[in-house]
């Protein structure tokens, strides 16, 4: 799998933590798992509106996608039970798969969209799908945004999953 990072400093060691900015999730429709699509004004000129709402309707999507019934979903579930759930030894789950599919695209936009602004967004997992963190850096070369720090090439000495 692509190697990942956890934080700006493996792109740009200069760039220090400045703060963090929480959307919360969404239980207006129940508790399935959708966060607020409000644009924080903490992250005003920063990121383009558009860019991090198109971000977090996806990521619902995404979640949509992973808590849908459906026959496939069903039969995974007899299969389990038919085989004393060791199945699951050698089989991911459909909601694994999604879930992976979620890390993928969190590590991709860190890397096109996000790391270049300075930013860096949390997996909801990694947060007990309360919340999408997004840790706002500054760069300690320059004054303003981290536009020095570029997602460019891969991180050195990134962790793997």
């Amino acid at each position: 799998m692509a190697s990942e990072f956890h934080n700006l400093q493996e792109l740009c060691p200069s760039a220090s933590l400045a703060t963090k900015v929480f959307i919360q999730r969404d239980y207006s429709d129940g508790t399935s798992c959708k966060f607020h699509t409000k644009f924080p004004p903490e992250l005003e000129g920063r990121i383009e509106r558009p860019l991090l709402e198109e971000t977090v309707k996806t990521l619902n999507g995404f979640y949509r996608e992973a808590e849908r019934i459906s026959g496939h979903a069903y039969l995974e579930g007899c299969l389990a039970c038919a085989t004393a759930y060791i199945i699951y030894l050698c089989l991911d789950t459909r909601y694994e798969k999604v879930l992976k599919k979620i890390s993928s695209y969190i590590q991709e936009q860190n890397e096109k969209i996000f790391a270049p602004r300075g930013l860096l967004i949390t997996d909801p997992i990694e947060r007990g799908m309360r919340v999408i963190e997004i840790s706002v850096f500054e760069d300690g070369g320059s004054s303003g945004s981290s536009s020095s720090c570029s997602g460019s090439g891969s991180p050195a000495g990134g962790s793997t999953r």
